[in-house]
This record gives structure tokens, sequence and C-alpha cells, in this order.
């Protein structure tokens, strides 16, 4: 391409996850657009079956609406014992009108009748372009669930997700600890090392 890179809209309106964006793609110097700065973006209904059919959904929506290349995130947390539940239902676990709190505690509920107890993050990210195909990458970070919720950082099922490595639950750790190993991460920067290669 050997031209400098493009912006890039993130097609989200959650404020942990364009926060989080922001961080892990700073070192990069890509030049990221959020919904605020265009008006907004209009509401996609998550109804794919994989993370990466809803990613590739609000990439693509995202770019038709601007125009911009537009970056989605899909993500969630999967328990091995729970055939890999929630899966794609985990921002909404307890129901439509659930918080976080609601989705740990039906996890937790879930999750204290079984002996296995590992729960592992995925993320997948979709880059749409105009008249392109919609690319995706993927990453996921695993850990132990623990009834007893430690931390204060981090966002969603993060304060149950432990760590044995570390002796600390993800909301333990610092943002750079968390970047560094993330599912968000690696997916963020398989992306952006695509995108270094395409733009040299």
């Amino acid at each position: 391409m050997g031209d400098q890179k493009p912006r890039i809209l993130i097609a989200t309106g959650n404020r942990h996850k364009i926060r989080e964006v922001e961080e892990i793609l700073r070192p990069s110097g890509i030049m990221l657009v959020t919904p605020a700065d265009v008006g907004g973006l209009p509401e996609v209904e998550e109804d794919g079956e994989t993370f990466a059919a809803n990613a590739s959904k609000k990439a693509v929506s995202g770019c038709q609406v601007t125009g911009l290349w537009c970056l989605a995130d899909d993500s969630g947390i999967e328990a091995r014992s729970l055939a890999w539940r929630p899966g794609v239902r985990s921002a909404r676990f307890a129901g439509p009108a659930c918080d976080d709190a609601a989705n740990n505690a039906l996890l937790d509920r879930m999750l204290s009748e079984q002996q296995d107890k590992y729960v592992r993050y995925r993320c997948v990210i979709a880059l749409a372009r105009p008249d392109q195909a919609t690319l995706t990458w993927e990453g996921t970070f695993g850990g132990e669930w623990t009834a007893q919720a430690r931390g204060a950082g981090g966002f969603g099922y993060d304060p149950h997700v432990f760590i044995p490595a570390l002796g600390r639950t993800v909301a333990e750790l610092d943002a750079d600890e968390k970047h560094a190993r993330s599912h968000r991460g690696q997916a963020l920067r398989a992306f952006a090392a695509w995108l270094e290669q395409l733009t040299a």
C-alpha cells in the first residue's frame, strides 16, 4: 500500500472496550475514530451464532454508514464444563436487561456445581473496508473461575477469572499486564501487525 495508515472507526458503544482498544493500539500510531466522533452509529442486533459473525456484522454496518474502515469486536467468556457457554451470549447471559453483577452471579451458580472451573475469554476482531472482504483476527485467554470476586480493575467477568501463574484475578492486573495477555490484546496486535505490513 505504501501509504499512511487510514483512520479507523471503532464500532462499539461500550466505553470500556473503546478505552482498551485505544490503549492496546496506541503504540501502533493508528488513528482511531469513535462512534461519538461520527454522530453515533445505528444499533446492530448481535444475533450471530459465533463471535466472528457478530463482529463482522457490526464492522460492516459501521463501514456502510460512514464509508470509513471499521473495526468491531465481539468477545465473551466460555466455560469448559458448560460446553463453552455462555460464549456469544456473555453480555446478556442473565437476560436482555442484565448487568455485570447478574451475569457473574448466574455463571457462578452454574459453575458451583462443576468440578472443572476452567474458563477462557475469546475475542474476534473484524475489519470491514469499502468494497473489500471482511477480515478477522482472534485471541483467547484462559484462567480459573473463582467465586470470590477480587480486584477493581477491568470489567465484566474479570473479578472472577483467576490466573494461577500470576496468583491474581484479571481485575487485579494493571492495564499493561492485562493487555499483554488478554484475548483482545492478542487479536488487536495481530490486526496492527497486518496493517503495518499493508502500509509499509
